[in-house]
């Protein structure tokens, strides 16, 4: 099921104000690897804003955009429509074609930016959606994620509330409050308000992330014929230690 906050109209088209180009180095680096291959799959997109810019810069090759949010697409849709955007998800594949079924052998590159992968909380949905991509890629393609690293407990930063404030659609004032609901295991829930200047009240949403330590993420990669190729800490590719924020993975075929 879609978390609100991507289903909604209305909080779509709040998402690229709340992340706009650059507001996060990971941009940059998923842009390099988009721009350095022919066929590319973004899965969870959301908005397309990485495959947006790579059209703009100049990218001739093939350009999916795949999500299960209709709403998140429509936004991308009305900015660019020479990506291919596909509502639908890895193992079920488009979900308005069903005799299309899943990727198959089609794309140098697969990628899941945005911390998507954390949204695929239990054992069961994590092998077979690495088995989807597995399947997705072309010999010598790569898979390209980040999670974040649960080392460093980023949640607490959400606990009582971490709250955004940015200029919105028509100059209104918007904001999003994200509040820490429950952390079991490798499972963080946790809740986001938002509001827009002139709507009578905030719209919630609800989400769970899993945060897997680096030792059973390869062992599920592993698990799916993938191998890691390559793995920092942060975006300016700096190796992963006890610290690192993140968990940025770069994974090939074995």
């Amino acid at each position: 099921m879609v978390d609100r906050h991507f289903s909604e109209p209305d909080l779509a088209d709040l998402y690229d104000y709340f992340n706009p180009w650059g507001s996060t180095p990971q941009d940059e680096f998923y842009l390099d690897l988009v721009l350095r291959s022919h066929a590319v799959l973004d899965v969870g997109c959301g908005t397309g804003k990485i495959q947006r810019v790579a059209r703009e810069r100049g990218h001739t090759g093939r350009l999916v955009g795949l999500d299960p949010a209709a709403a998140m697409l429509e936004v991308g849709r009305r900015d660019r429509e020479d990506i291919e955007w596909i509502h639908g998800d890895l193992l079920a594949g488009p979900y308005d074609d069903p005799g299309h079924g899943p990727f198959a052998g089609a794309f140098d590159l697969v990628m899941m930016s945005g911390h998507a992968f954390q949204v695929f909380t239990s054992d069961e949905e994590l092998r077979a959606v690495l088995a989807a991509v597995r399947r997705a890629l072309v010999p010598g393609g790569r898979f390209a994620f980040e999670t974040r690293n649960p080392a460093v407990r980023g949640w607490e930063s959400w606990n009582p509330e971490r709250v955004r404030t940015v200029q919105g659609p028509g100059g209104r004032r918007a904001t999003s409050v994200h509040r820490l609901r429950e952390v079991r295991g490798d499972l963080v829930t946790f809740t986001s308000d938002y509001t827009l200047e002139g709507w009578a009240e905030p719209v919630v949403s609800r989400s769970t992330l899993r945060f897997p330590d680096p030792g059973p993420l390869d062992r599920f990669l592993a698990q799916a014929g993938l191998t890691v190729d390559e793995r920092y800490g942060y975006w300016d590719r700096t190796p992963l230690t006890a610290t690192s924020t993140e968990i940025i993975t770069l994974a090939r075929p074995a």
